[in-house]
């Protein structure tokens, strides 16, 4: 810890997948696994268990809900929320509120932001995204990688009211600008999928990965494979497609049949890419429709979509902290992780269930 103390956390630290030590220590925020010299009995916290990086949470929205932006005091209850179920790295994927406030706040997750979402004029959720047409995408691009932290949204894909259905937003030559010019600035670009018409452009103009991705096919998954294109599935999002199709039925009816097939195959798109070695991370979408704090279903229903338990929590955890480019729990990394009271590898639930949670090298919650 920070403040003169020590915690020493006795058991099974899992540093990685097959890296796998005895015991660590905090001392002055950081990760040791040397013994401090000179600590008192008396200034030394110990506690068993076992012991992962801090969670990641690759698609998830603070200082947003189903309406657009929220007050700083709503932010920090998502923000809240999602530390205390062992979230303690955001790549928030998209949002119309300013959350740098949250950088100064020792006690919050860490956040790596995409800017605001950019979307075709009328094709996205109301208040949520700029608004655009294709000749000055590549502009907003620029300008959200540049207020950004490494990473641009994108609307890939969304219901066309004249045709009734999903369809790609953006024409191919836009594409390629617009992932030039973000690439031009340093930072990746994700996008909002649901279906597979757009994929094959995005993939064409280089697009770095894909979110929710229910469009996958055969013909697709080995070119992303083969591209190193990533997918956060968000499949606890997912689920809420049956009820959205619901709703849509008496307007778009081809919308809500395709809405529901792609619900339906949901499992068996996420088994294929794993199968074909696309990189698969963990992402909830919270802060639209969803609450906060589901990383723990997230993982729990990869396994379901056919990850090994190892797998899906390297999704969360080792894998996608190396993919963020953020520390794990390497010699000298900020002390950003969480205890369980067993092994998560033998059951992923356990993650619904943290003992303690460390951030910065303060136990917190």
């Amino acid at each position: 810890m920070n403040d003169g103390a020590v915690l020493h956390i006795k058991g099974r630290v899992l540093v990685g997948p097959e890296d796998v030590r005895d015991e660590l220590w905090v001392v002055d925020g950081r990760v040791t696994y040397d013994r401090p010299a000179g600590a008192a009995a008396a200034d030394v916290r110990t506690v068993s268990g076992w012991v992962l990086p801090g969670l990641v949470d690759a698609h998830c929205h603070v200082g947003l809900d189903a309406h657009g932006a929220v007050d700083e005091a709503t932010s920090e209850k998502q923000a809240l929320t999602d530390r205390d179920t062992g979230t303690l790295l955001i790549r928030d994927a998209g949002s119309a509120a300013d959350t740098r406030w949250i950088d100064d706040r020792e006690d919050l997750p860490r956040i790596i932001r995409a800017g605001r979402h950019i979307a075709r004029t009328r094709r996205y959720i109301r208040n949520y995204a700029h608004e655009i047409e294709p000749e000055v995408l590549a502009e907003y691009v620029t300008a959200e990688a540049r207020r950004g932290d490494g990473w641009v949204k994108l609307v890939g894909d969304w219901i066309d009211r004249d045709r009734g259905d999903l369809a790609a937003c953006w024409p191919a030559d836009a594409l390629r600008a617009a992932i030039a010019a973000a690439h031009a600035e340093g930072a990746r670009v994700t996008a909002h999928c649901f279906a597979a018409e757009s994929l094959p452009d995005l993939l064409a103009a280089g697009i770095d990965c894909v979110e929710h991705a229910t469009g996958l096919t055969e013909e697709l998954i080995p070119q992303f494979a083969e591209r190193g294109v990533a997918i956060v599935p968000t499949l606890v999002n997912i689920a809420t497609f049956p009820a959205l199709a619901d709703g849509g039925e008496a307007k778009f009816p081809a919308w809500s049949a395709h809405m529901r097939r792609l619900h339906e195959r949901r499992y068996d798109t996420v088994g294929a890419a794993n199968d074909a070695g696309v990189p698969i991370f963990v992402g909830t979408d919270a802060g639209g429709s969803l609450a906060h704090g589901l990383v723990a279903d997230e993982v729990a229903e990869l396994v379901k979509a056919g990850l090994t338990p190892t797998a899906a929590l390297s999704a969360a955890s080792w894998g996608a902290r190396a993919w963020l480019g953020r520390d794990g729990l390497s010699e000298g990394a900020s002390a950003d992780l969480v205890v369980y009271a067993s092994d998560p590898r033998a059951d992923v639930r356990v993650l619904a269930d943290p003992q303690l949670v460390v951030l910065r090298g303060r136990p917190v919650g």
